[in-house]
């Protein structure tokens, strides 16, 4: 039965990291072909922002339609919308249609889907493993993420460049066919039958809101998933957002440097996600988590931020990156050992709206901050902008350095704080 259980959850596994390939090469092909045409970094960040916006106010109701639905037809159900509007985008493109607001239409239908999407995948993960493998199989999950965004670039480009964006379209929707077909034919979910039919008799706001109060009840859960949304924030102002501007502007435009630091970053990452699926991980969950936030955040950020080389840079990408998986880790261990298996779905959630809801705030933030604040202001002759010059250099991308330090302090003197907060102190062992 084990074995069976095993072989069951590492094709669920595989079929999906594969269509979450093809969806990220056709995400990144589109930031290409939009920035090709209006050079605008703005334009980038929208790209991001409306794809997070539906995401986070979707989220609030699909956890509670998640518990009461069957988490299989609904995997089919939003992977099938994701995929017609990749079909759309295709179809557009070869009648000479294919606009930039329609990008945002497209990801802001997909960020919908996903919102429903994620919590089902949890809760299915959840049934499909036993408990004791929640940390291998959330190091696999860091692992397969990472290796999408290693080579999400250089496939993408590639394709892009001898096939263009119908090819790229094309991958995307082979590899949902293949997941498609593997979901519908090879695995099987268990579900609840008396749950369900228990929950479907309730009002859908009253299950949204027994999703908040279970979290408002527990202020460990609750400050936990709060120093996420906090972490994410800094994140995309920062590292998810205006990383390779800084690395250009500090390398002479120099692509191929952009090129090895991301890399880094994505190895980084794989590297972490390979430890976490095969090293026995502390039983100090909340330990692992915060020591490993504060580390990311003090060698990564700031070194990122002091570095001027690409040695430094490659040094900085391995310490933000590495940790990451571990913090992923222990706060999926902690959920899954927390959250009853039945209020999953709307608590999953919640968690997801309100851990990701700081990104388009992060992400425009960022953008807005480097352009109108930091550069500027590391371009005059204030006492503080020539006492900052001494450690991050001057020039184009110093003011975008000063944001890697500020985040990284920050990040690291909060990361501290919150392992010693009480509130957290009831999870310590879980």
């Amino acid at each position: 039965m084990k074995k069976n259980q095993d072989r069951t959850f590492l094709l669920f596994w595989l079929s999906q990291s594969i269509s979450e390939l093809g969806s990220s090469m056709t995400g990144f092909a589109l930031i290409l072909w939009a920035y090709a045409r209006t050079q605008s970094a703005m334009t980038v960040s929208l790209l991001t922002f409306f794809s997070y916006l539906p995401y986070v106010a979707v989220s609030l109701f699909a956890g509670a339609f998640t518990d009461r639905h069957r988490k299989k037809p609904i995997l089919l159900w939003t992977d099938s919308i994701a995929s017609l509007c990749s079909l759309t985008v295709l179809a557009l493109f070869f009648t000479g249609k294919f606009e930039i607001w329609q990008i945002y239409l497209v990801n802001a239908v997909t960020g919908a889907m996903n919102a429903f999407q994620l919590p089902a995948t949890a809760v299915a993960v959840g049934r499909l493993v036993p408990r004791e493998q929640y940390e291998k199989v959330s190091g696999m999950n860091s692992f397969s993420k990472s290796m999408i965004t290693v080579a999400t670039p250089t496939l993408a480009a590639f394709a892009s460049s001898f096939f263009g964006l119908a090819g790229v379209l094309a991958f995307d929707l082979l590899t949902f066919f293949f997941a498609f077909s593997v979901l519908l034919f090879r695995i099987r979910i268990p579900e609840h039958r008396a749950h369900r039919e228990q929950t479907e008799r309730r009002h859908l706001l009253t299950d949204c809101r027994e999703g908040f109060r279970f979290l408002v009840s527990r202020r460990g859960l609750l400050s936990l998933i709060f120093s996420m949304a906090v972490m994410n924030f800094f994140s995309n102002i920062t590292y998810e957002n205006i990383l390779p501007a800084m690395i250009l502007s500090r390398s002479g435009q120099n692509e191929m440097t952009l090129g090895v630091v991301s890399g880094l970053i994505g190895f980084g990452g794989v590297l972490g996600g390979l430890i976490v699926s095969f090293v026995k991980l502390p039983e100090n969950k909340i330990r692992l988590i915060y020591f490993s936030a504060a580390f990311s955040f003090l060698f990564g950020d700031v070194l990122m931020g002091l570095g001027r080389t690409v040695p430094v840079w490659i040094v900085a990408a391995l310490a933000a990156s590495v940790p990451i998986p571990f913090v992923a880790a222990g706060q999926n261990v902690i959920l899954y050992h927390t959250v009853p298996e039945e209020i999953q779905g709307r608590v999953f959630a919640v968690r997801n709206a309100v851990q990701f809801g700081t990104i388009p705030l992060g992400t425009l933030l960022g953008g807005a901050l480097a352009d109108y604040v930091f550069e500027p202001f590391m371009k005059s002759r204030s006492p503080l902008a020539v006492t900052l010059q001494k450690l991050v250099g001057s020039g184009s991308g110093s003011g975008m350095a000063v944001m890697f330090l500020c985040t990284g302090v920050l990040g690291f003197l909060l990361s501290v704080c919150w392992y010693r907060s009480r509130n957290l102190k009831s999870l310590r062992e879980k």
